[in-house]
């Protein structure tokens, strides 16, 4: 497969656990910081956010930028359920002739196309005789900001 049209994924051995994490209700500003709020704490586990299905769900590091626009940047953490039934407009880990992309599924008329999320890569669209599998969907990513 042509490096260019695609972002590998690599799978790891990682464990989330069950890691109960307190949340505020409130969001974050990105520009100006918003006035003080009163800050109740709600609990969030990251693991069912991440991996609601653990006994299907698989964790791949992801390497290339074509879904950096979908927020799936390189070198983050894909979540990957095989259990979901994907549909048109999940993003999904498929096999392209046994090598693994992360891409948005379209589904037009029958037809299978693999979209990016950055306008520097083609849409990829099955030509006859390619294999596509459809390995799993991704449910969350998780990008490293900070690395001890």
């Amino acid at each position: 497969m042509n490096p260019e049209l695609h972002t590998t994924c690599r799978m790891l051995d990682m464990s989330i656990g069950n890691l109960d994490l307190k949340r505020l209700p409130t969001s974050v500003q990105g520009g100006f910081p918003s006035p003080a709020e009163d800050f109740l704490f709600t609990p969030i586990n990251l693991a069912t956010r991440i991996a609601p299905r653990p006994v299907s769900t698989f964790v791949m590091r992801v390497r290339g930028d074509s879904m950096k626009d979908a927020g799936i940047p390189d070198g983050c953490l894909i979540s990957v359920d095989r259990s979901v039934h994907p549909k048109h407009g999940d993003i999904v880990v498929a096999a392209i002739d046994g090598e693994f992309t992360v891409k948005q599924l379209s589904i037009r008329e029958g037809k299978y196309a693999l979209k990016p999320a950055n306008d520097n890569y083609p849409t990829f669209e099955l030509k006859e005789g390619q294999v596509l599998e459809i390995w799993g969907v991704v449910m969350a990513s998780v990008t490293e900001l900070h690395r001890p």
